[in-house]
């Protein structure tokens, strides 16, 4: 960290102190909260909403739900696990309202091993770098996490692209910490499925070898 970062770091209150601030109305404090969680409130409500205009509606819509709902913050979870939870149901709630159908995972393919199973499978793992950053295929991986039930996206959105810990994304969203592992398991094999897809059908998993599984 620089010596500029390490300043600007110093002023910021701390969480506690913020909150106090929040609850006694102050407009600093309300500019504090926004600069610091609108990024990563954002990324949420896009991956959510695969939208940028609704994506910027839901970051509005958290924001406010926060600002009229703080008195009741009790500190129970973190400030930015609190406000997850604002952003999910706000993004939610507008995803029922535009009743696209999503693909449904909560009842996936089982082995006689009762072990989750896509219908195939290839060892992305050992697919260069330089193809799997492609735009092509990220745009793939977009569409995928996008197709995922809503449940199942924000449980990967929290866990693997915004690094929270199962304890924070269970907060979060409300969960079971047995819950968000089962649908992030969930997640992630459907996501591995469809780039398995695409490698197959592209051509691009021809110099793969086979999976060890």
């Amino acid at each position: 960290m620089n010596q500029t970062s390490e300043m600007l770091q110093a002023d910021r209150p701390g969480e506690g102190e913020l909150v106090a601030a929040l609850q006694r109305g102050d407009p600093e404090a309300y500019r504090e909260l926004v600069e610091q969680h609108s990024e990563t409130i954002y990324n949420l409500a896009l991956r959510m909403m695969n939208n940028p205009q609704e994506a910027e509606e839901v970051l509005q819509d958290t924001f406010i739900s926060a600002f009229r709902a703080i008195d009741r913050f009790e500190g129970r979870s973190r400030l930015s696990t609190w406000l997850y939870r604002i952003a999910y149901n706000a993004a939610l709630m507008r995803l029922r309202r535009r009743e696209l159908p999503t693909t449904s995972l909560d009842e996936p393919l089982t082995g006689v091993d009762g072990e989750l199973m896509p219908r195939q499978l290839v060892d992305w793992s050992t697919i260069p770098d330089d193809l799997l950053l492609n735009s092509e295929l990220n745009a793939v991986l977009r569409e995928a996490v996008a197709g995922l039930s809503e449940g199942l996206r924000a449980v990967f959105v929290l866990r693997d692209i915004e690094g929270l810990s199962t304890a924070e994304t269970a907060a979060a969203l409300d969960l079971t910490e047995t819950n968000v592992k089962v649908r992030l398991h969930r997640g992630r094999m459907a996501l591995r499925e469809a780039l398995t897809e695409y490698f197959v059908t592209s051509g691009g998993a021809a110099a793969i070898p086979a999976p060890g599984f």
